[in-house]
């Protein structure tokens, strides 16, 4: 077997079933699943019809370069959502399909990071701390080494990134942001975007976005990475890749569809690397995704179930505990008592709820790991039942106050 396989650290998600296996739930309550951050809102009809009515394409090969007509919706939405020039976003050299954020994140580390026997050459990446576990693994699997750049309460849960020595930029092949930021809800501003272009232009780093929760937003839509570098001047969008799905914004993880964008002569050798590895996304979910990507009607409606989960949330939570409130997606990372790992073991054992450990989102050891004293609560179930959880989480507070 690859011997990189030995860096991978268990997925959090198989840590929690680790750390739940002996705890047995109060059997009076039912259970709630707050841990996963799949939205769990309906399909809108008229993307499940679009999807239906294109069955016959089960039959053929899809293209790994997708249809153009899913190319043409997906850049004319990036275009309005972001306020870009009308069409400067090439949907033939600009815009690639994705099957889903996670497999495109993993893969394009595969594509610019050079793999070297000699540590000192090897390229680092650029990650935040705590993070999307992918941006790990994928580095590690290609032979990469992580730099977890912490981002905590005291700068915003921003990482400053440009803090980090010059011997460590000089090496760095690609900086990983999310923004909105899982687990966090921070949203990376203009001013931010700005230093990030610079960072990248002064030691040649590429740029990766993960914007995949940019429609979920509370008070204002978050900016966008292709945005900032237009009106800086990066027509081309040099060094830049935005990455976007369709799982968050259109309630559709199954689909697995979103797209990458941006540097076409990043694009060109990645798209060749994808040629190879299979990912292809079937006609059907094309159809689907074409009609999702043309339509913001359903997406609104989402954002307001979202603003009421979270006003309930604000509501049952701020007389109890002090809370950072997000301003976009749908997470709720809170500092709990006596830590994320004892909490959630309580909040499962006394109320049948179920919450992530802040520390399987983060690394270090202790309280040098930044995701120790917290929970992520995703709040993705229909709003009563999303209350009822919050209600429950506030009683454990109490009880370990």
């Amino acid at each position: 077997m690859n011997t990189l396989l030995d860096g991978l650290q268990p997925y959090p998600f198989e840590k929690l079933s680790l750390l739940l296996q002996d705890v047995t739930p109060a059997c009076h309550f039912t259970p709630i699943n707050l841990s996963i951050g799949e939205p769990r809102h309906p399909v809108a009809p008229f993307i499940r019809e679009a999807m239906t009515s294109a069955l016959d394409g089960i039959s053929r090969y899809p293209t790994t370069r997708g249809e153009v007509e899913l190319r043409r919706a997906a850049c004319r939405w990036l275009e309005r959502r972001f306020n870009l020039t009308p069409d400067s976003v090439d949907p033939e050299t600009q815009l690639l399909p994705v099957n889903g954020t996670r497999e495109a994140l993993f893969s394009i580390v595969q594509a610019v990071v050079t793999c070297h026997e000699d540590i000192h050459a090897k390229h680092y990446v650029l990650m935040p701390n705590p993070f999307y576990q992918i941006y790990e693994g994928a580095t590690i699997m290609a032979g990469g080494i992580p730099i977890h750049v912490p981002a905590t309460r005291e700068n915003h849960f921003i990482p400053d990134y440009a803090a980090l020595p010059s011997a460590i930029l000089e090496r760095t092949r690609l900086l990983f942001f999310c923004s909105p930021a899982n687990p966090t809800g921070a949203v990376t501003s203009e001013g931010e975007l700005k230093k990030l272009l610079h960072l990248a232009k002064t030691y040649n780093i590429i740029l990766a976005a993960d914007e995949c929760y940019s429609d979920i937003w509370h008070q204002a839509p978050p900016p966008g990475l292709l945005k900032v570098a237009q009106e800086q001047g990066y027509h081309s969008f040099q060094r830049c890749l935005v990455f976007h799905s369709l799982s968050k914004r259109s309630n559709m993880p199954g689909a697995r569809t979103g797209f990458v964008a941006g540097d076409a002569e990043l694009l060109n050798p990645y798209f060749r690397l994808r040629t190879y590895t299979g990912c292809a996304t079937p006609p059907f979910i094309q159809q689907a995704a074409i009609a999702a990507w043309n339509d913001e009607a359903h997406v609104e409606e989402n954002r307001v179930l979202y603003r009421q989960k979270l006003a309930d949330a604000l509501e049952i939570l701020q007389p109890v505990l002090a809370v950072d409130p997000p301003q976009a997606g749908f997470y709720l990372w809170l500092k709990v008592p006596q830590g994320g790992e004892t909490f959630t073991r309580h909040l499962f054992h006394r109320y049948h709820v179920t919450v992530l450990p802040g520390a399987y989102l983060g690394r270090g050891t202790g309280s040098e790991n930044p995701g120790s004293p917290y929970i992520r609560v995703a709040m993705v179930q229909p709003r009563a039942e999303n209350r009822e959880g919050i209600l429950r989480i506030a009683a454990a507070v109490r009880d370990l106050s």
